[in-house]
């Protein structure tokens, strides 16, 4: 881990400089922030979505909990220093990427969210990257993408796997219903594969790439991830055919327009976050784990109760499973489990399936249809009853061509009935009038 260095130039910034900084970070509203233009036109950037999240809800995740902590001995944790531009610019150039990281105003106010009013947020994703960041690497490898896109789920959810956008993204990579199934991501009632770190960020890869085979520029994909390439087409147009993403930038939606800088932003403060006196959590990894196929419908519940297990940590270990249930009987499907749990569960297996199953798998496999005809009895011929059958009488309407014999056929009953009903005398009938038929 990068040590905790505070230069000796910076114990002596000013404290009210320092104090002001962090005042203006928190002045920001919400949800989006306001720069000015080469031509001092204010215009308002929507954050991302993972950046208005709460730190509170990422603290309660089974991971968090378990293995995540605090680092008390860290000094200063609040205090947010303040830079000159050419210092962060400086810094930008240092990152090894192959992906454009320009400085400008926007790239700044987003750097000053993470390091303002965000900073513990960034102190819990630097403690949870050592969980994922290793998954993300490999997939982005498997696939030849520049590494530094590991850090897209940062901005994408804030590393949590179980985040939904308000539009229905899901999972770490926030891959959307079409998109994670266009790209071999299951899901159905049971199974959510956007969920699972390690298939969603496959998927994740795998579209990465093909959107680089479209656009052949990494801002053009970074934004393209997130507003779809139709978006990006637009802009392209509406801008004369331009593919600099700065730009087509007027021409973007307001989230994209700062998807681009948050991804720089991401970038800057995972590597910088020690010159911002940001700790991250400490990490204590989770025991190794391995899975086994099953054949047949298991419920974690089982498993948990049978194996003495933590059932929290089963549903993190399976997060594509969104109700607990293994589709096993579907096709053979993965259940990960504590490595020194996977004996266990291979010679308890049949308990395991036997263990309250006629709750936790309710659906019935067969019915019984009643088929017991209903019988009725006439009640006295009072005027209150005569009155009741009469509200329960029914009408027809008559189509073109429809003779009385078809309709009396057709609705049980006969013609003489049908004629003292309606007070017809003959047999022409007119189509669209009303009948009653009982």
């Amino acid at each position: 881990m990068k040590k905790f260095i505070i230069s000796a130039a910076l114990l002596f910034a000013s404290n009210v400089a320092i104090q002001a900084q962090i005042e203006e970070d928190y002045e920001d509203d919400e949800d989006e922030i306001t720069v000015t233009d080469n031509n001092g036109q204010e215009e308002v950037i929507e954050f991302p979505e993972a950046m208005t999240f709460e730190l509170d809800s990422l603290l309660n995740l089974y991971m968090s909990k378990n293995y995540l902590d605090e680092d008390n001995d860290c000094r200063m944790k609040d205090v947010n220093p303040v830079f000159e531009k050419e210092v962060f610019l400086e810094r930008l150039k240092r990152i090894p990427s192959i992906i454009e990281m320009p400085y400008n105003e926007v790239v700044q106010k987003f750097i000053d969210r993470y390091s303002g009013r965000l900073r513990h947020s960034v102190s819990y994703m630097l403690g949870a990257s050592n969980f994922y960041m290793p998954i993300f690497e490999e997939a982005l490898e498997t696939y030849g993408l520049p590494l530094e896109l590991k850090y897209l789920p940062v901005i994408e959810s804030a590393l949590n796997p179980k985040a939904v956008s308000r539009v229905g993204a899901t999972g770490l990579w926030q891959f959307m219903l079409a998109t994670g199934k266009r790209y071999g991501l299951e899901v159905n009632s049971l199974v959510d594969e956007r969920r699972d770190p390690i298939k969603a960020s496959y998927a994740a890869a795998n579209y990465l790439s093909d959107l680089y085979k479209v656009f052949g520029d990494w801002n053009l994909v970074i934004a393209a991830y997130n507003c779809g390439p139709d978006q990006i087409n637009k802009a392209i147009h509406r801008s004369k055919g331009s593919k600099d993403y700065w730009q087509i930038y007027p021409y973007l939606p307001k989230e994209t327009r700062g998807y681009v800088p948050a991804f720089i932003a991401a970038n800057y403060i995972m590597t910088y976050y020690c010159e911002h006196n940001i700790c991250p959590m400490t990490t204590r990894l989770p025991a190794k784990t391995d899975t086994v196929m099953v054949g047949r419908n298991v419920h974690l519940e089982q498993i948990a109760s049978v194996c003495n297990i933590d059932i929290e940590q089963l549903r993190t270990l399976n997060p594509a499973y969104r109700r607990d249930i293994v589709p096993g009987a579907t096709k053979l499907s993965a259940v990960r489990l504590p490595q020194t749990e996977v004996g266990k569960f291979i010679d308890l297996e049949d308990s395991i399936y036997a263990y309250n199953a006629e709750v936790l798998f309710s659906k019935r496999a067969t019915v019984e249809v009643n088929d017991d005809v209903p019988t009725y009895t006439r009640k006295s011929s009072s005027k209150r009853s005569r009155k009741k059958a009469r509200s329960r009488g029914r009408s027809v309407t008559v189509k073109s061509g429809q003779t009385l014999s078809e309709i009396a056929k057709r609705n049980g009953t006969t013609v003489a009935k049908l004629r003292r009903l309606n007070g017809i005398k003959g047999s022409n009938i007119r189509a669209g009038k009303k009948l009653r038929v009982r």
